[in-house]
């Protein structure tokens, strides 16, 4: 199990760094090696914040919060020390949607919420209320209302249909 299609040995990028290189569908979830999947978001590129907005915004727009999270971690890992706490945060509420529509009712609720508090957080303590247009206030409140009705036995959702407006309604 876990070995490159079943020759025993690791999947390694160009590093050598143990990377999974089983396909993926549109939710992160591994398919067996040779199905057809969709592309992984490349890791480690250096975004803008207003490219990460919205890039990320155009994967969950396409029913891709397990990419959307990607995006969001290349920023927390590459931007600035003070702004982690926010891009964390975007990266956990984009997951939690992720589990969400898997079907993992505690997993998903419970990262919406981790990932609420986070963008509130950041967003108060530095006295920002739209950081790069992001509507923290209002992310915070989709987050809670979908962690609500998904463990008041709503099973999976939509990732697409479910999807946030970072920068508030369209």
């Amino acid at each position: 199990m876990g070995d490159a299609a079943g020759t025993g040995a690791r999947d390694r990028d160009a590093e050598g760094r143990a990377r999974n290189a089983r396909p993926r569908d549109g939710l992160g979830r591994p398919l067996p090696y040779g199905a057809l999947g969709v592309e992984r978001q490349p890791e480690g590129v250096v975004r803008t914040p207003e490219q990460t907005v919205a890039e990320a915004q155009a994967l969950l727009d396409a029913g891709k919060p397990f990419h959307a999270h990607e995006v969001f971690e290349d920023a927390w890992k590459s931007g600035p020390e003070a702004e982690r706490t926010l891009w964390r945060g975007l990266a956990q509420l984009a997951v939690g949607l992720t589990h969400a529509a898997r079907g993992n009712v505690t997993g998903g609720a419970r990262l919406l919420r981790r990932g609420a508090g986070a963008v509130e957080e950041w967003a108060s303590l530095g006295g920002v209320r739209r950081p790069y247009g992001i509507d923290a206030e209002g992310l915070a409140g989709w987050a809670r209302e979908l962690a609500g009705r998904v463990e008041g036995g709503g099973g999976s959702v939509d990732a697409r249909g479910e999807a946030p407006r970072l920068r508030g309604a369209r």
